[in-house]
């Protein structure tokens, strides 16, 4: 595409997109006008679900194509600015929408390491990788792989880690679909899953790159506006100042405040010392097992006698008869049952989590393990975010070298915008909790306190455990899922504004899914199916495979979903850790250093991916359940999700230690590493080749 012909495109796509900024501010004003005249919340729910799916299978309609260079990587021709606004929406995802300001406000300082992992890691993509890779070109990841190191082997370890680390987030995006879809339509979480999943697909199965990054830049600017709105208007309400960015300090300090008042209130203590008991009740029954599984379970049935025996209210004997069904089947599983409520009571027998202190903990040790997960998430996030197959994917789609690397700050731009928000949300948020829901009366809580428990009572808990009627703050368990989906209703803002929050939410989650959900039916059609089964494949079969494949991966990850593997912070980690293992080690080494051989990139993919998942799979809970693997002792006290700080420097270690004990790569590979990395000399100038 020629200069003017590029500036015209860049011209023509500020002018559609402005419009249809115009014209999206102008549907939430006549919603908001519709919702004053009596209009009920549920159908403003639904007119925001169908209409933005509607406008994004209509961006998918009209850019639907066959082309494969249109299909794959949108035609090389989307502007720096505009690709750097769908990379955001591609990576904004429902962990970052959703979970981030979620996590500040269950972590405090620790959940910065997220904010500043996935920062950095931008940073490392702009110096060590965008670039280069645009100036390799092709399609994926595994391409690059292929054709740097050699051979189907490389390329087939690189198809499956792309396939695994996108199918772990894909499922993360799915599920906050589901939760956004049920919380704000009233379908049932299963129901949602698949309602959501529609809207994913529509765009990417028609039109591919080219469809979803059009998307994508349509999702962003829903995003932005639906997270903004509610922080605004919370640091309006608290401080009369409209930017939570530079204000929110004050409000810290006011937090900070009430912890320490709720760390020494007699009614808070009470509340304790009644968990407390309970933990100490759970392990007293784990440690009588076997004999105490049979006596509690007498315990149920004498109850229920008892009742029948004295004629007692018909609730009473079904709520009695619910818990001896209830009931664990046998001593094995009372045990992790117990378990599990003791972990429970013992999460809530401590005093408010202090926000602003970093690594907090009751002795040197605690506060060491607290650091040392602090660095580990740090250090999966970046090197996870350089990594990730869908993200690096994006820096296919520019039309040269150049607006790749000005890309990367646009990225970095739009990016920016939210997680500088973030962490204003969260203490904002957590103000509201502190200073209003707590010390209420269980008689009024508020509407959203009852809205979110019908959605999923492991969201949102709020038992009067001491029974004196009013809302003690170790009575809350709040799930950091729904932190920003409820903050409008927590502000006091019109249902209007929670509409658009749960639009945004569900832009993150779908710009993420159709990005995440590309890449796994490109890996299996074009670098399995027409690299490896079939390279004579005609670039229609190509396509209508990668459809194809879509669909059915998408159906499958909305099964898993429906099986809620964990939340959605910790899939997206688990996923940065896996990429960061897999990936990184090869392609670093394989743009910077030409001795890196063949059978050093297998050892060390192989090596990191490996120690990676043994690692996940013997520490995490839901993942032990599942697959029947023995638990471990955590090294050096690492939660699972960093388990990528153990793999990337095993990948290093052993692609250069085997590179090293190997031939080295031929002339050709060295001279590919050499037209990647560096601009050709003709005569006295310096040009770069390639679509540049």
């Amino acid at each position: 595409m020629s200069a003017v012909s590029q500036s015209q495109f860049k011209a023509q796509l500020k002018k559609y997109y402005s419009f249809y900024t115009g014209g999206f501010i102008t549907f939430v004003v006549l919603l908001a006008i519709a919702e004053q005249m009596g209009m009920p919340r549920k159908y403003i729910g639904y007119c925001f679900l169908v209409a933005t799916i509607l406008l994004y299978a209509g961006i998918g309609v009209m850019s639907r194509t066959l082309d494969v260079a249109e299909y794959y990587v949108a035609g090389r021709r989307v502007p720096a600015l505009f690709n750097g606004m769908a990379t955001g929406a591609d990576w904004m995802s429902a962990a970052s929408f959703i979970g981030m300001a979620g996590t500040l406000y269950l972590s405090g300082f620790d959940g910065l390491a997220f904010v500043m992992g996935w920062t950095g890691g931008y940073c490392l993509v702009a110096v060590l990788l965008a670039p280069y890779l645009r100036k390799f070109g092709q399609f994926t990841i595994p391409d690059f792989l292929g054709a740097r190191y050699g051979g189907n082997f490389v390329r087939s370890i690189g198809i499956f880690a792309a396939i695994l680390a996108s199918f772990v987030y894909v499922v993360a995006q799915i599920y906050g679909v589901g939760l956004i879809t049920s919380r704000f339509t009233g379908l049932e979480f299963g129901i949602g899953v698949f309602v959501g999943l529609a809207g994913i697909l529509v765009c990417s199965f028609l039109g591919g790159m080219k469809a979803v990054t059009w998307t994508q830049v349509a999702q962003y600017i829903i995003l932005i506006i639906a997270y903004m709105i509610p922080v605004v208007w919370l640091s309006i309400k608290q401080t009369g100042v409209p930017l939570p960015q530079l204000v929110y300090g004050q409000q810290l300090e006011k937090v900070t405040e009430l912890e320490k008042k709720l760390t020494n209130d007699p009614k808070e203590q009470e509340v304790r010392g009644i968990f407390k008991q309970r933990a100490d009740d759970a392990a007293a029954k784990i440690k009588a097992l076997p004999d105490s599984y049979g006596a509690e379970k007498k315990k149920l049935e004498d109850k229920i006698a008892e009742l029948t025996a004295a004629s007692a209210p018909a609730k009473d004997i079904e709520a009695a008869q619910k818990s001896l069904k209830d009931f664990p089947a046998d001593p094995k599983a009372a045990e992790a049952k117990w378990k599990a409520d003791q972990a429970a009571a013992n999460g809530r027998t401590g005093p408010p989590r202090p926000h602003a202190t970093p690594y907090p903990g009751k002795d040197e040790k605690a506060r060491d393990t607290a650091m040392w997960n602090f660095i580990g998430v740090v250090f999966c996030m970046m090197f996870g975010t350089a990594a990730l197959p869908h993200i690096l994917m994006r820096y296919y789609t520019t039309p040269s070298v150049h607006e790749a690397r000005v890309s990367v700050f646009w990225s970095l731009f739009f990016i920016f915008l939210l997680y500088f928000t973030a962490p204003a949300l969260a203490v904002l948020a957590k103000y509201e909790v502190y200073a209003n829901l707590v010390g209420s009366q269980f008689a009024n809580l508020p509407a959203w306190v009852q809205n979110w428990r019908a959605v999923d009572a492991s969201l949102l808990t709020i038992v009067d455990v001491n029974k004196d009627g009013l809302v003690q703050l170790a009575e809350i368990v709040i799930g950091g899922d729904i932190i920003v989906l409820a903050t409008p209703e927590i502000a006091g803002l019109p249902y209007v504004i929670s509409g658009l929050v749960a639009a945004g939410g569900l832009a993150a989650a779908l710009s993420t899914a159709d990005g995440l959900l590309l890449t796994i039916a490109n890996a299996l059609s074009h670098d399995l199916y027409y690299k490896i089964i079939n390279p004579d494949a005609s670039t229609a079969r190509r396509v209508t495979i990668s459809k194809i494949l879509l669909l059915v991966v998408a159906l499958v990850a909305a099964y898993v979903t429906s099986l809620k593997p964990g939340n959605i912070l910790f899939l997206v980690g688990a996923a940065f850790s896996i990429a960061a293992s897999a990936f990184f080690p090869a392609l670093v080494l394989g743009i910077f250093w030409k001795r890196a051989t063949k059978w050093g990139a297998i050892a060390g993919m192989v090596a990191g991916l490996g120690l990676c998942l043994y690692y996940m799979l013997h520490t995490y809970p839901t993942f032990i359940s599942w697959f029947g693997t023995t638990p471990i002792t955590k090294w050096f006290g690492l939660e699972p999700i960093s388990a990528g700080m153990f793999g990337v420097p095993v990948g290093f270690l052993t692609i250069i230690i085997v590179s090293m004990l190997t031939p080295a790569p031929d002339q050709d590979t060295q001279q590919l590493v050499d037209h990647v990395r560096y601009p050709v000399i003709k005569g006295d100038s310096m040009v770069t080749t390639g679509a540049d």
